[in-house]
């Protein structure tokens, strides 16, 4: 059971509330509008069968923070599933830059790119019905993570969702069918957790349901081999990292004992970058203050990595 004296209404992407969203200004197919008239079909094959795939971007000092690697990421996934996006990587870079300027933002603001198969001509499956071209929309927020969440950490509990075989649905496309992940965080609410902790087809520790994870034992930074999770940016550019600062990282398989056993743990995502693990399944990582050593050294040298990146 979970320990029922930790507060779990948390989760990796809590942002503080800015009234300033009722007012954002979003880019559907072309046109930046009103959020009231940000509106898509409901014969979009996004809608009806979350047939699409999608990116999330963080804004730093009026820059996109590793955004070559989000677009390699974005064009890889809509070729994999044969979606055209109808747009070049320099268009969908002015469409971002003009998403950005029409809202005025340049600090703590997070953009999702979503691409879709577009409207339907019916409301079934095969994609020869998606005959109007491409749905693209970019929802840009004011969006600074919560303080206190990243204090107090989060909690996870193990889940019976697990991220599957790729030959069912590669978990390394960022796809709009987020089905699995959702029961998971379902079954981590009904557990007393934040997030779900999923294992891969073999019962290795892999990811949560929304971040990529990693734990510390001995001074050494672990985490899964990477064949069953979402190739998370902010994943990769911890490992780099830890590399360039001599801090032993690991992709390797562990096992739930292992994790038990870890003097820290972090989730790692775009929007809160590395976020401490308070405790798993009721058990507390660690026995020091939030974040253990290890994670602020990585938190330090990420936050300069995204200085020098986005300078």
């Amino acid at each position: 059971m979970p320990d029922s004296s930790i507060d779990t209404k948390a989760s990796a992407h809590d942002a503080e509330i800015d009234a300033r969203n009722e007012a954002i200004l979003i880019y559907v197919d072309g046109r930046i509008v009103p959020k009231a008239e940000a509106v898509v079909s409901v014969y979009d094959s996004g809608f009806l069968l979350g047939d699409g795939v999608w990116e999330g971007m963080r804004l730093y000092n009026g820059k996109w923070a590793f955004l070559d690697d989000h677009l390699d990421r974005l064009f890889e996934a809509a070729k994999a599933i044969d979606l055209d996006i109808g747009l070049d990587r320099a268009a969908v870079k002015g469409a971002l830059e003009d998403t950005r300027v029409a809202n005025g933002m340049t600090e703590n603001a997070h953009a999702r790119l979503m691409v879709t198969r577009g409207r339907k001509t019916k409301p079934f499956q095969h994609p020869h019905l998606s005959q109007s071209g491409p749905t693209v929309v970019i929802i840009l927020e004011h969006s600074k993570p919560v303080a206190a969440v990243r204090n107090r950490g989060i909690t996870l509990a193990t889940v019976p969702q697990v991220r599957g075989l790729p030959m069912s649905q590669d978990p390394k496309l960022n796809s709009h069918s987020k089905l699995n992940c959702v029961l998971a965080a379902v079954q981590a609410e009904k557990a007393g957790a934040d997030e779900g902790l999923m294992l891969d087809p073999h019962g290795f520790v892999n990811t949560t349901n929304s971040c990529n994870f990693f734990i510390v034992r001995k001074g050494e930074v672990w985490t899964s081999t990477g064949d069953y999770c979402m190739n998370g940016i902010t994943r990769q550019k911890t490992i780099d990292v830890c590399r360039s600062a001599g801090i032993p990282v690991f992709e390797r398989n562990f096992s739930l004992v292992e994790t038990y056993g870890a003097e820290e743990a972090f989730l790692t995502g775009t929007f809160g970058a590395q976020t401490p693990v308070l405790s798993i399944d009721g058990r507390r990582v660690g026995e020091g203050a939030l974040p253990g050593p290890v994670t602020a050294r990585i938190q330090g040298l990420y936050r300069d990595l995204v200085a020098r990146s986005t300078a």
